[in-house]
């Protein structure tokens, strides 16, 4: 037999004829260049799986233009497959899209790609590694011995062949990073709809996977919550339309504050809205809940922790407060001085209407009957959020272009059906939630690329209202949503 010849020895590598290129988009306001990659493959023989279980297929890169792969004359570990690929203009501009020569990971088997970026003019190099097996986020390693350079969340899109790159947010306190004088109306807010309603109950009423302690750790900062007033008892239960949350027992607003207060005595640059509206079986009126809200609950000693204003605040007023969105009626005795963020007369089951304040826009389409409605519910989630992204803030208080307050855009991802088992809140969320992170990851931001083709301001997607975030520890939605904050950053 022959000696082996060098292509033996190190075979180029031929990606499969339907795989594709990898286009990256760079959601950051960090310029990244594209440096290297390697392909990570399992080797042939299985009883000698090397570092990991994993071989390699090494591409150097550095550019768009490529010439074909070559085998490499570097030593190899056993069982390693190693080739070299030459490419130029990989550079990755913030906000920006770019295609480029390295073949996708291969579904069919259990490859990964290990791509290298580094900060132009730093020497600082971030490594990403995907598809991973994980629900979590993955985050990107220094490669650098300094490893005092900034943070990458990456999501990788297998389908689309497509990697976005996000800033990484401090999720208990990604606030901080932003400045006071931002209107809330400006911001990328990740909320949860019935916030509460993680404990066990019937499946239409249960809409969370964790408490809401969980999701404030994790970067929720809009909480959705329904209560039942009583006119013989201030103490207001926890409701989901007229069904209380937990099958274990009466769950109290009064317990659910003392979860947020403590949050933001320990997370003071940060604020959570809080929508609150009337439900449940009590016989008590908005009126009677207007009334024992600003008695027992806004008022004394926890005066200092809601904002209460009729108007949206700026960031640097609402920071360590609770703002309240108001969707009851209030008292006469109220409506002077007003309280809250007035929502309430809302639009019922709508595709993008407005509140009778006219400070709150709205998409909250949720009669979803059968499995066909969800993808209409996504066309009109995505369609709201393009329009969210269009509004820009163009100076310290709340303007935009044209001159007029900014509204609050609430987009609403939830929806169910009592009656159809495949609609009801998990099976919807399991549909639409990996729906929006696509679409927040590709289209989001890009003039033309949204469901109305229409032109982009600030890119913020207003308030993001989702069910059964954190399960199994998945936040990627959240860290979408926080991730497009860092494009107000362009403006400071």
């Amino acid at each position: 037999m022959g000696a082996a010849t060098s292509s033996e020895l190190h075979p180029i590598y031929h990606p499969p004829e339907n795989m594709g290129n990898i286009t990256i988009r760079n959601l950051t306001i960090t310029p990244l260049e594209l440096k290297e990659a390697e392909r990570l493959v399992k080797p042939a023989d299985p009883g000698n799986t090397g570092p990991g279980g994993l071989a390699k297929i090494t591409a150097r890169i550095t550019g768009r233009g490529h010439t074909p792969l070559e085998p490499t004359a570097a030593a190899q570990p056993e069982n390693a497959v190693s080739a070299k690929q030459q490419i130029t203009g990989v550079l990755l501009q913030p906000f920006s899209e770019c295609p480029t020569s390295v073949p996708a990971p291969d579904p069919s088997t259990s490859e990964q790609l290990r791509l290298t970026f580094e900060e132009p003019g730093t020497g600082h190099l971030y490594v990403a590694e995907f598809p991973d097996s994980s629900p979590q986020s993955l985050v990107m390693r220094h490669a650098t011995a300094d490893p005092t350079g900034k943070e990458f969340t990456i999501i990788y899109l297998p389908r689309a062949c497509y990697l976005a790159i996000f800033s990484s947010a401090n999720l208990p306190a990604w606030m901080s990073s932003l400045p006071d004088s931002l209107p809330l109306s400006a911001l990328s807010i990740p909320g949860t709809h019935n916030s509460p309603t993680h404990y066990t109950a019937l499946p239409t009423v249960r809409c969370q996977a964790v408490s809401v302690r969980a999701q404030l750790a994790n970067g929720i900062r809009f909480l959705d919550i329904r209560v039942s007033c009583d006119p013989n008892s201030s103490d207001l239960a926890l409701v989901h339309s007229a069904f209380p949350i937990s099958l274990s027992g009466t769950k109290y607003f009064h317990d659910l504050l003392a979860t947020v207060y403590a949050f933001l005595d320990e997370n003071p640059s940060e604020t959570i809205l809080m929508s609150i509206k009337r439900e449940g079986t009590g016989k008590g009126s908005d009126q009677l809940l207007s009334q024992y809200l600003a008695d027992r609950y806004f008022g004394g000693d926890d005066t200092r922790r809601w904002y209460t204003a009729p108007r949206i605040p700026s960031l640097g007023e609402a920071r360590g407060r609770v703002v309240l969105l108001r969707r009851f009626h209030l008292d006469d005795s109220l409506r002077d001085a007003g309280l809250g963020i007035d929502g309430s007369v809302w639009p019922d089951n709508c595709a993008d209407g407005t509140c009778g304040s006219g400070q709150i826009r709205i998409q909250d389409f949720y009669e979803v009957g059968q499995t066909e409605d969800i993808d209409k519910k996504i066309e009109l989630a995505r369609a709201e959020l393009e329009r969210a992204g269009q509004q820009a803030c163009v100076a310290a208080g709340e303007f935009g272009a044209a001159g007029g307050a900014l509204p609050l855009f609430i987009n609403f991802l939830s929806a169910s059906s009592f009656f159809n088992a495949s609609c009801w809140p998990d099976r919807i969320a399991a549909k639409i939630n990996p729906s929006i992170i696509e679409y927040l990851s590709t289209g989001h931001g890009a003039p033309g690329k949204g469901p109305g083709q229409l032109t982009i301001g600030d890119s913020g997607t207003g308030v993001v209202v989702t069910d059964w975030v954190g399960h199994d520890g998945d936040w990627d939605i959240v860290r979408c949503i926080v991730g497009w904050n860092s494009r107000l950053q362009l403006k400071a």
